[in-house]
C-alpha cells in the first residue's frame, strides 16, 4: 500500500521511458495550482518521523526576536502584541504566530493568514494562520498580486478587508507561482523507505512469532498402518504441551520413533537493511539540510558540526528569517496604526549560534591572550622611546 498517495485525483503524467522500454520515473509529484500535494505531505510527515523532526527543528532553529521601536509609547503597544496577541484558538504570542506560519510554509510551500481589528476599540485583536489546502493562489494576469479561489473551484475569493491578508510563497517559479514544498523530491524516498520498514515488521512477525513443523516418519510397514492416528496424537499432545505454556505451566513432548521437529523458516536470516535505510535517509536529511546528530543519528562516534556545515545551516535559517521579516513587519506597523501610533519599526532577530560553546570560549580566550600582549608590546615600546 503506498502510504503517500494524494488525496486528490490527478490526471497522471506521461511516464519517461529509456531505449529499452522500461519504466524510468514513475513517480511523479506535480505541483501546479490545479494539483496542490498538500494531503501528500501531511502523510509524509504523518508516516516518516525524521522527516517532521526535521520541520521542528528547523522551526525551534529559526530562533526568537525582538520589536524595537523608537518611541516609547510605540514600544508599549509593540511589547504588548509580541507577549499577549491571541493566535488562533490557543496560542498567544508573536512568535508563537511565527512559528505556526513557518511550519505551515515549509510544509506547504505556501503560508496564508489574517489579522483582524477589534470592531469596538478598532485596535489589533488576533492573529490566524488559515489552511494553505483550502485555497490556490494564482498571480493576476494584468497586476501580478495574488488572486485566492477555493481550492477546486474556478471562482474567486473576494475578502471584505483584502489588506489584512498575509501570504508568503516558499521558492516560486515561473511554472508553481504559489511556491513550492520543502518536501518536493522526498515523497519517492519516503515511499522505499516505509516499504522497508513494512517488510522488517513482517519478517520479525514471522521469526519472532515460532512455528514449529513436527515431522512422523514411521520405521517400517507395522508404523505406517497407525502412522494417521499417531500423528493426530503427536498434534494434540503438541498442541496441549504449547497452549499450557501460556498458562505458566511446562510439559514436555515425548514421542516414541523417528520424530523431527524443527523450526520454520529458521533456514534464511533477516536482510540487512542498515545500508539501504542509511542511503535513503541520507537523502532525505540532505534537502532538508540538518546535521545528522542533531535528529539523534550517531553515525559516527567522533561526529560533530564542522564550522562549513554551521555557516550552510546559518544561511538556510537566514533565507527563512527574510522571508518572515516583511510579515512581522507588517503585523507590527497595522498594530501600531491601528492604535494611532509611529508605525516606524525594526524586526531585531536572535543571534544564531551553532557552534561549540567550548570552541567559542576558546577563540575568545585565545583573542584576549592577543590582546594583552599586543597591549603590553606598545607599553615597552612607551618606556623605550
Amino acid at each position: 500500500m503506498n502510504l503517500f498517495k494524494s488525496k486528490k485525483s490527478s490526471p497522471p503524467a506521461t511516464p519517461v521511458t529509456n531505449a529499452g522500454g522500461q519504466l524510468k520515473n514513475g513517480f511523479r509529484v506535480t505541483c501546479t495550482a490545479d494539483s496542490f500535494e498538500s494531503g501528500l505531505y501531511e502523510s509524509l510527515r504523518d508516516n516518516v518521523p525524521i522527516v517532521d523532526a526535521c520541520i521542528s527543528k528547523i522551526v525551534r532553529l529559526a530562533g526568537g526576536f525582538k520589536v524595537i521601536c523608537p518611541d516609547e509609547n510605540s514600544q508599549s503597544v509593540i511589547d504588548e502584541l509580541v507577549q499577549n496577541i491571541p493566535v488562533g484558538i490557543s496560542g498567544r504570542s508573536l512568535q508563537t504566530f511565527a512559528d505556526m506560519y513557518l511550519d505551515a510554509l515549509l510544509t506547504y510551500g505556501k503560508s496564508i493568514a489574517e489579522y483582524t481589528a477589534d470592531p469596538k476599540t478598532g485596535r489589533l485583536a488576533s492573529l490566524f494562520v488559515c489552511d494553505p489546502e483550502l485555497f490556490d493562489v494564482l498571480p493576476d494576469c494584468k497586476t501580478g498580486e495574488p488572486v485566492f479561489r477555493f481550492n477546486g473551484s474556478k471562482k474567486t475569493v473576494d475578502f471584505k478587508s483584502p489588506e489584512r491578508i498575509l501570504y508568503t510563497a516558499l521558492n516560486p517559479t515561473p511554472k508553481c507561482p504559489s511556491g513550492r514544498s520543502i518536501l518536493r523530491g522526498i515523497p519517492a524516498f519516503a515511499d522505499i523507505l516505509t516499504t522497508i520498514y513494512s517488510c522488517v515488521g513482517t519478517n520479525f512477525d514471522r521469526a519472532g512469532n515460532l512455528r514449529y513443523a513436527v515431522t512422523y516418519k514411521p520405521s517400517n510397514e507395522a508404523d505406517a498402518q497407525f502412522a494417521a492416528q499417531r500423528a493426530k496424537d503427536m498434534a494434540a499432545q503438541w498442541t496441549d504441551g504449547m497452549q499450557s505454556a501460556k498458562s505458566g505451566v511446562m510439559k514436555d513432548f515425548i514421542a516414541v520413533g523417528d520424530v523431527d521437529i524443527k523450526v520454520i523458516g529458521a533456514e534464511s536470516g533477516l536482510i540487512d537493511t542498515n545500508i539501504p535505510v542509511r542511503q535513503i535517509t541520507e537523502q532525505i536529511i540532505s534537502k532538508l539540510s540538518i546535521p545528522p546528530f542533531l535528529l539523534g543519528l550517531n553515525w559516527s562516534s567522533t561526529e560533530r558540526m564542522a564550522s562549513q556545515q554551521a555557516d550552510i545551516l546559518t544561511s538556510e535559517l537566514e533565507y527563512y528569517r527574510r522571508l518572515l521579516t516583511p510579515v512581522l513587519t507588517r503585523i507590527c506597523k497595522a498594530c501600531l496604526t491601528l492604535a494611532g501610533e509611529n508605525d516606524e519599526c525594526e524586526i531585531v532577530w536572535d543571534n544564531i549560534n551553532l557552534q561549540d560553546e567550548e570552541a567559542l570560549a576558546r577563540a575568545r580566550l585565545i583573542n584576549l591572550q592577543a590582546d594583552e600582549t599586543d597591549l603590553r608590546i606598545n607599553q615597552k615600546k612607551g618606556e623605550i622611546t
